[in-house]
């Protein structure tokens, strides 16, 4: 076995790397048919998820595989090898075995625990089985990953206390209300219809969600989630289906809006989103009717009078006596601004300072003097200049709009984040809050399960290699039987049928326990660490013919592609 792992997941990579590095379906196919074409490659496999990129391949030189395996990464990727090179992780042989087998307990994931990656390890699987470069090694190594992490869900604590993605990412959103208690009455929108589109809508509508929309691409995978939605005995969410150009229109309606989809750009911007707040159906705003009578009094005034006292901004009388620049003692301690607008109050009029200043250049300045020069007729004073004060920025509004981006590369606009009115949660704010990932119960335990099937496993590909060797030695042996058996039918004509049986089946006893000390033998110590070397020595000693043995393998991996063609299971 040399079996070579080459990729970068969360635990390697920032999350603006993964995005970019991220490989569609058709990417993937073909990076799988390069690497197979790739001299050093004899198998190869992708495993391709949010937080991942992985390539795994059965090479007979390691570094040459290093290379090569970061070069094609690199090329399907569109990321520069200089620039993957840093992120990237190897493992090798036993520790890509156990690497994987980690990966398909959960204990790899951003969220420890959380069961999706088996369900992509499946599709990766399929997927290499698909383009046939999946050989005797892979087939092995990724059927025993899926029963390796159905028996860490099954057997320990992880699954009961691990979360999904989804589970996490609607958490952070609620900022520690019950994800329940959060929901309750919400309308959720969720773009896309896959496999985590799927878990996202099911996840809302068990923890009570009132609506959930589905907008995807192809109509009939929509519909398909939404009578799966509708026809659960665990909910009585309302659902429905809308093809992607309403989702503008559903974004004025919906309070939480997950998307999942497998874009190459952006699904939802920073302007459509913020078309979706601001054109949010709420509450009829109640009128101050007495206000609005009070403004249209104020209108209706005769001109040149000033405004009813009660009107005076600073609450003052217009009949204020005149005061200097040091001020008077009713006024001290207001703000330059505010004696500003008490001035032009009493004077009657409406020099609109502000305006005059935007300009520049002697006309500007002259309309200012002007400005001030009239003030200073009418109240008796010139109007201190000076610097504002400083105001605080006014608090950011409530969220209304909830966004959870679970795709890569991403689907929501990261400036839409920064919205008035929005919350959003994506890959960045989900790795940096998850801290590793929240722990699941019975890690040890699930640690040690990977420890002994990481050894079993290795126990079973060494003596697997063997085998065909074995089986060589075998069958030379019986052609050595029958050879004699053909010599002694020319010696002795006349022999009967029964004494030529007798004789026959006693050469072949003396043959087979001849051979089967050795044979068992050899099989348990190549099963051991080291033990690959038993195999050549077999051949040396029996003067095997290697194509003989070459045969044997073809013909066991005939049989086992025929069982693949079943499927993963």
């Amino acid at each position: 076995m040399s079996l070579l792992v080459v990729g970068l997941s969360h635990r390697s990579a920032p999350v603006s790397v993964l995005e970019r590095a991220s490989l569609s379906v058709e990417a993937q196919t073909k990076l799988l048919q390069d690497t197979v074409a790739a001299e050093p490659a004899s198998e190869g496999a992708v495993l391709a998820t949010c937080n991942r990129i992985e390539l795994y391949a059965d090479v007979d030189k390691f570094h040459a595989g290093v290379a090569e395996l970061s070069t094609l990464l690199a090329q399907h990727s569109g990321v520069g090898l200089e620039e993957l090179t840093p992120y990237l992780y190897v493992h090798y042989e036993d520790r890509a075995v156990h690497h994987l087998f980690s990966v398909a307990c959960g204990l790899d994931s951003m969220v420890v625990g959380e069961g999706q990656i088996l369900g992509q390890i499946k599709d990766s699987l399929a997927r290499a089985q698909e383009t046939h470069t999946a050989g005797r090694l892979l087939n092995d190594l990724f059927q025993q990953a899926l029963r390796v992490g159905k028996r860490a869900h099954s057997e320990t604590g992880i699954d009961r206390a691990g979360q999904s993605l989804v589970t996490f990412g609607l958490e952070q959103l609620a900022l520690g209300t019950p994800v329940e208690s959060w929901t309750r009455g919400k309308k959720a929108l969720v773009i896309g219809a896959g496999s985590m589109s799927s878990l996202s809508a099911a996840t809302l509508a068990r923890a009570g969600i009132a609506e959930v929309v589905v907008a995807n691409r192809t109509p009939d995978r929509a519909e398909r989630l939404v009578r799966i939605l509708s026809e659960g005995d665990d909910t009585d969410v309302t659902a429905r289906a809308v093809p992607m150009t309403s989702v503008p229109f559903e974004l004025t309606r919906a309070d939480v809006v997950v998307s999942c989809t497998g874009a190459t750009g952006l699904v939802l911007t920073a302007d459509m989103i913020a078309a979706g707040v601001e054109g949010r159906v709420d509450e009829a705003p109640v009128v101050d009717l007495d206000a609005v009578a009070e403004e249209d009094a104020r209108e209706s005034a005769p001109a040149g009078q000033p405004p009813a006292e009660e009107a005076c901004p600073v609450h003052r009388h217009a009949e204020t006596p005149p005061f200097t620049v040091i001020g008077e003692g009713s006024l001290s301690g207001m703000d330059a601004a505010t004696l500003e607008q008490h001035g032009a109050w009493a004077a009657g009029s409406a020099v609109d300072r502000r305006d005059a200043a935007r300009g520049t250049g002697p006309e500007a300045d002259a309309e200012v003097i002007g400005a001030l020069a009239a003030t200073a007729t009418a109240i008796g004073r010139i109007p201190e200049r000076r610097r504002p004060e400083q105001v605080d920025a006014p608090p950011r509004p409530e969220p209304v709009l909830f966004l959870l981006d679970l795709a890569m590369p991403r689907d929501v606009d990261a400036a839409a984040h920064r919205l008035p009115g929005v919350r959003g949660v994506d890959h960045d704010s989900l790795a940096g809050g998850s801290g590793g990932g929240p722990g699941g119960g019975g890690g040890e335990r699930v640690r040690r399960i990977v420890s002994d099937e990481v050894a079993a496993f290795g126990a079973a590909q060494r003596a697997a290699h063997i085998t065909p060797t074995v089986v060589a030695l075998r069958t030379m042996a019986a052609d050595v039987v029958a050879g004699e058996m053909a010599r002694l039918e020319g010696r002795l004509p006349g022999l009967d049928d029964k004494h030529r049986a007798e004789i026959t089946q006693t050469v072949r006893r003396v043959v087979d326990k001849l051979l089967h000390a050795p044979t068992v033998r050899v099989k348990q110590l190549a099963a051991e660490p080291g033990g690959a070397g038993y195999a050549d020595a077999l051949r040396t000693l029996f003067d095997l013919d290697p194509e003989t043995v070459a045969s044997v393998s073809r013909a066991e991996e005939s049989t086992e592609k025929n069982a693949e063609n079943r499927g993963p299971g």
